[in-house]
Order: structure tokens, then sequence, then C-alpha cells
């Protein structure tokens, strides 16, 4: 639940707006975890594609797998910030405990930190 004397940047409005567009992403995270499983899956010896043909399909699951890798990551941040909703400290930076302005929340709704914030850290 939005807590309204935390969040001035934020209205119910907007809030609402985050949390279907988290649920959006988690679905199409679901979707791609779905096809990467497959797509990750052991390439045969035995399937006979040439020899150019696998190597290029070995690339492809290599490339893949760090696409999988990816998105559990993107999911696990996905399903926090829903958690961090339920809990009435989404939109709150974990560093300063300043709200993090509905723009940068929209670019990146996972995100825990503001901009200042992440700005330190690459320094």
């Amino acid at each position: 639940m939005l807590n309204c004397d935390k969040l001035i940047y934020m209205t119910d409005i907007e809030y609402s707006e985050l949390k279907e567009m988290i649920n959006e992403l988690l679905i199409q995270m679901d979707n791609s975890n779905v096809y990467l499983e497959e797509a990750t899956q052991p390439i045969e010896p035995s399937v006979a594609i040439g020899r150019l043909s696998r190597m290029e399909a070995i690339g492809e699951k290599s490339v893949n797998e760090a696409r999988h890798v990816n998105v559990k990551l993107r999911l696990e941040k996905l399903k926090n910030a829903l958690k961090r909703m339920e809990d009435g400290n989404y939109g709150i930076c974990v560093r300063c405990k300043e709200e993090i302005p509905f723009g940068r929340l929209q670019a990146v709704p996972e995100t825990l930190i503001c901009v200042p914030c992440a700005e330190k850290k690459k320094r």
C-alpha cells in the first residue's frame, strides 16, 4: 500500500501504473525465461547440422545462457520490487532514504537507489 506520508513525488495513479508495469514485466520475463530454458539445453553431438552450423549453435547457446542469467536476475529484482510495494517502502532509496523520482522508477522499476546515489557509486 502506498504510504503518502513518505512519498511526495508519487501519486496513487503513478503507484498503480508502476505496479502494473512491474506485473507486465514479470510476465514478459517469465516468457523469456521459458524460451531461454529451452534454448540453453545441451547440443547433442549426434545432431547432423554440419560443423560450421554446430559451432554457430554452440555460440548461440552461450549467448542465450548469458541472457538467461540476466533474465533470472531481473525476475528476482522485479519480484523484490513488488515485495517492497507490499511492505510500503518502494520508491525510497536504500542509501540516502530519499524518494526516488517517478521518472527513474518508470525507467528502472526495480531500482533500489536514486540517481545521485547511483552516480556516487560509479566514482
